[in-house]
């Protein structure tokens, strides 16, 4: 028998669930699908996040091992090292950060938030993946800590879990609502969000088109990403008692639309930016969210979608580090 998934150490912290919502006058100016927004910005914890669906389970997981402080890492103005600052304050749990890049005289974007949440910042210079976090872990087990490791993203079979149990709550408020989607488009970087959406659309036996738009460039000697959101998968679904079943093939990636790479905005994410603040107002992120749904206006202006189809964008969160870019996003 699976494993019933609200069995599992979770604490709640998020404002959930976020809305669904239509995106008419987007949709009208591009003249493709329906278009509907999953509104994860609006999680609630510090300024909001997709990575607090993962956050739950993973300090459930941390709460139920006795530890007493957590690890994670990301670049400067990592999304996911935000919301986990703002998740340890919220429990009692001390914070250590390490960050890619080196610090700057004034800390601005989620960066500034780290600081309010009393995070402590380990700056590593090129490594922004993490790579410096088991040292960290060995000197605090030195001094009598007990730190909990988070990987780079929350990306591992208990951070999937926050979306499996994401795709429960999108099926009811579809139900509620009468309708279907044909079409899920998100952003793609760690995995652990596309590798849980993947599970939880199984799990509940929806039949839809689950794109992922690739935000990161692969390093040297990194394994294709599909391998790693196929291992992913994997675990996830071994996590819940089920059968693994995912190859690196049955992913839909999307890799065309990776620019200039991690965190720099070029013309279609300026673009995307724009067009939907100006057109929902509701603002999207230069990193993520700016990518891909730049992705997505790329297909739909590619008449990639039939018109009756209806396609739903997962709004990832993000929004703080709008303000680290203003200079990429005012500009021509």
């Amino acid at each position: 028998m699976p494993v019933d998934i609200d069995t599992l150490p979770r604490v709640r912290i998020g404002c959930l669930p976020t809305p669904v919502v239509p995106l008419d006058r987007l949709a009208a100016a591009l003249g493709g699908p329906r278009l509907l927004m999953k509104r994860d910005d609006l999680t609630g914890l510090a300024l909001g996040g997709n990575k607090t669906r993962k956050l739950e389970f993973l300090l459930g997981r941390a709460l139920a091992e006795g530890c007493d402080t957590v690890i994670t890492g990301g670049a400067a103005q990592s999304n996911h090292c935000r919301q986990t600052a703002a998740a340890a304050a919220a429990i009692g749990l001390e914070c250590h950060l390490a960050l890619g890049g080196e610090a700057p005289e004034i800390p601005g974007g989620n960066l500034l938030l780290d600081h309010l949440f009393g995070a402590v910042v380990h700056w590593c210079g090129e490594q922004r993946k993490g790579e410096r976090i088991p040292g960290i872990a060995a000197a605090l087990r030195e001094k009598g800590r007990r730190p909990y490791v988070i990987p780079y993203g929350g990306s591992n079979a208990v951070g999937a879990m926050g979306f499996v149990a994401a795709v429960a709550e999108l099926a009811a408020q579809l139900a509620a609502r009468n309708e279907r989607v044909d079409c899920v488009v998100i952003p793609s970087s760690s995995g652990g969000t596309h590798a849980g959406l993947a599970v939880g659309l199984d799990l509940h036996e929806l039949s839809v088109d689950l794109v992922g738009i690739e935000i990161d460039k692969r390093g040297p000697g990194e394994a294709p990403y599909a391998t790693d959101l196929a291992r992913l998968a994997n675990e996830a679904a071994a996590e819940l008692g089920l059968e693994p079943r995912y190859a690196p093939d049955v992913f839909h990636l999307r890799r065309e639309y990776l620019g200039g790479g991690y965190g720099v905005v070029g013309g279609p994410e300026r673009e995307a930016i724009r067009l939907v603040a100006r057109s929902e107002g509701i603002l999207l992120d230069p990193v993520y969210t700016g990518r891909a749904m730049a992705g997505l206006i790329d297909m739909i202006r590619k008449r990639e979608f039939p018109s009756a189809d209806t396609v739903l964008f997962w709004h990832t969160g993000g929004t703080p580090a709008v303000f680290e870019y203003a200079r990429e996003l005012v500009g021509a």
